[in-house]
Parts: structure tokens; sequence; C-alpha cells
């Protein structure tokens, strides 16, 4: 007698199913296998096919500080915070275009200036290459005087929680509120979320093996795997969303736990019908469209003037 097949877990909503599709025909499953220029191509031309205009009166620029940066200033700013987002990625691909559309919109929702980093890539860069550069744009954006809002996806939030346990631990102090979307915080791959979900559409538990290989980083070091850091206390409020179709789902449901143990203020949003990478969905799934809704929220109340 032979074990039945495992069915790969897939979501009904119509609107992420034709989002699923498209994303097939730019990014291949086994896209991790193919060469790493390769898979930054794919991953171009994937995020340029979900491109939108960037709302009415928002301007951007490209700088230097510390890393590449671009600054987004929306044509209404409410608040003296900066938003600060690290674009996901596997830390692999992304750049700052990939995230472009993203992040103009957050900004123009906050009504807040916004500053998106192109931190080093790996495997060119492994750790703490990505961590470091992004808390260098940190301590400078915080050395000018500048209350801070930290935002990532995926990798991107790995980095965003990694570096407000830097913050913490270091002694700098600006950073007003963390969102984290679907992040990926170090659990246990053979269990949980890792396993029901190990075939998901989007991002597979092999995949997140191979990020974490490519990446290099210690297993005991708690900056780059924030559930094993020994405690949370004195962290920033955070907002976390994971998504159900989502080996990575239980990091964040995981971490808001640890936070709330450590008393700082967390809530915690589970999307039932997402993907890993919903965002890119959010002009053509219901779903996405209020995830990213709550988002933005969550971003302009951690924003809005004391």
């Amino acid at each position: 007698m032979t074990d039945k097949p495992v069915p790969t877990p897939y979501p009904e909503e119509a609107g992420i199913r034709e989002f699923l599709a498209i994303c097939d025909g730019f990014y291949p499953p086994d896209a991790v296998d193919a060469p790493i220029a390769q898979q930054r191509a794919w991953y171009d031309a994937l995020c340029a096919r979900f491109d939108r205009p960037l709302p009415e009166g928002l301007t951007f620029e490209d700088e230097m500080l510390f890393v590449p940066i671009r600054r987004y200033r929306p044509a209404q700013v409410r608040s003296d915070v900066i938003l600060l987002y690290l674009h996901g990625g596997g830390f692999v691909v992304g750049s700052l275009d990939s995230h472009h559309a993203i992040c103009a919109e957050i900004a123009d929702y906050a009504g807040a200036e916004l500053v998106s980093v192109d931190y080093r890539l790996a495997p060119e860069h492994v750790w703490p290459a990505q961590s470091d550069d992004c808390f260098g744009v940190m301590k400078q954006l915080i050395g000018a005087g500048r209350k801070l809002v930290v935002i990532g996806d995926s990798a991107g939030a790995n980095l965003a929680a990694g570096l407000t346990l830097r913050e913490r631990d270091e002694g700098v102090s600006g950073v007003v509120g963390q969102v984290l979307i679907y992040p990926a915080l170090g659990g246990d791959l053979t269990s949980g979320s890792y396993i029901e979900m190990a075939q998901a559409p989007g991002l597979s538990t092999a995949d997140v093996a191979y990020y974490r290989a490519i990446l290099k980083a210690p297993q005991d070091e708690p900056v780059a795997h924030p559930l094993k850091a020994r405690t949370l206390e004195g962290l920033p409020p955070a907002f976390i969303t994971v998504a159900h179709f989502d080996p990575l789902r239980d990091d964040g449901w995981q971490y808001a736990e640890r936070l709330r143990e450590a008393g700082v203020e967390v809530s915690v949003r589970e999307e039932p019908q997402m993907v890993h990478a919903w965002l890119r969905a959010r002009h053509m799934s219901d779903g996405a469209r209020e995830g990213f809704t709550a988002v933005c929220e969550a971003v302009r109340r951690f924003a809005a003037p004391a």
C-alpha cells in the first residue's frame, strides 16, 4: 500500500488565483534552481507586470545615504515621521524598482515621506551585509532627528524585525512602530505551517531553506532569526500580517505571541485566502486589497503626529 499524494494547498478566491497564474508565467516554481542572473531577470519582469501609475502629486528621487535609497514624498505630507521600507525577494532578488509602486502607495496613504533601501544582495554579499546596510540608513535618518516606522515584506520584514533588535541593543532610539508583512523570522522548518504549507503556491518550504542557506547567517544569530532572540522586551509596537497559504505563516503568529509576552503592543492579521507575495495582487484581488489597506492603516497609525 502506498501513501496518497498530499494535495497542494490552494486558495479559492478568483482574484488571487488569477494572480498566481500570471506569476507562473513570469517566475517558474523551480526558479531557485536557475542562475542568479536569471532569477533576477524573471523577478524584474514579474514586478513590472504589476506596476501601476503613481499617486497624483507624489514625487521621488534617488540618492546615496550610506547605500542607494529612493525617497518618496506625497503631495500631502501630514507627518514628520519617516517610513523606512525594506523590500522582499529572499535576500537574492529585488531592488528599488521592484517595490516602487508599493512604496509610493504606502507613502501617499500615510501622508509621510518614505525611504526605500537598495541593500546588497546575496550570494555576492552574505549576512550581515543586508542588515548593516539597512541599519546604516536607519542610524543616519535617526541621527538627523527623525522618528521612523520600519516596514518590510518577507525577507525585508526579517530585516525590519532585526533592525528593531539592533536599535534596542545598540542604544539607538527612534523607531516608533514596525510593520511586518508575511515575515521570515527563523522558524522551525520541520513543524507547523512549514509542513502544512510546504508546497504552497508562490513559496515552498524548500524555497525558504534555499534562501536561508544562500544568506549564510549563523543559526543562533537573533538579528538574522528574530524568533531566537532571548527577549523581545523594549521593542516598538508592531503590526504583523500573515498569509494563510504560506509556509511562513506561523513565524508571524509566533513572533506576535512572543511580543505580547514581552509586553509589546502588537496586532496580527491573517489573510485567509492569501499566498506569499500577495502585496502585488492588491489591485486585482479583494483579499489583497483589504490586506493592503490594513497595512496602510497600520503605517498611518504609527506615523500619526503625537
